[in-house]
């Protein structure tokens, strides 16, 4: 049986679930100004990164390869992205964004403040304990 979580163990998951709702809210709607859904947003967040195949793509946003072509397609018809054989295996296509795309992800990401606000008020050890905390929640080994 697993055992009970104590009080502040809750507080705190409610206070990560509080803080990733209001983030998902800000995105959706930085992405609205965009003229684009979330998820269209997340791809071309992804892919201003690196190019990347569907299949990657889809396991980064944990979907069917299905749902991705549709989103790549609908980026590709506004110009923000295009496909592109793989240069290490011509039998599978990469979604690369064009600079439009590169552009709208910067301002996409430019102007999502609801975190780097409160995030400014807090000191640098403050910010870089924080990042080490989540990456130990996240298993994700320390740069």
């Amino acid at each position: 049986m697993t055992p009970r979580a104590d009080p502040l163990t809750i507080e705190v998951v409610e206070l990560i679930g509080t803080v990733v709702a209001r983030y998902y809210e800000e995105y959706e709607h930085a992405a609205a100004e965009h003229s684009l859904t979330g998820a269209q947003a997340r791809v071309l967040r992804l892919l201003a990164h690196e190019p990347m195949p569907m299949r990657r793509i889809a396991a980064s946003l944990k979907c069917e390869p299905s749902n991705v072509t549709g989103i790549v397609d609908r980026l590709e018809s506004r110009g923000l992205v295009e496909r592109r054989p793989d240069p290490a295996d011509r039998r599978v296509k990469l979604a690369v964004p064009t600079e439009a795309g590169r552009a709208t992800a910067q301002r996409l990401r430019d102007s999502l403040d609801f975190a780097r606000e409160p995030l400014g008020e807090l000191s640098v050890t403050e910010r870089a304990l924080l990042k080490e905390l989540l990456q130990r929640m996240l298993g994700i080994a320390p740069e």
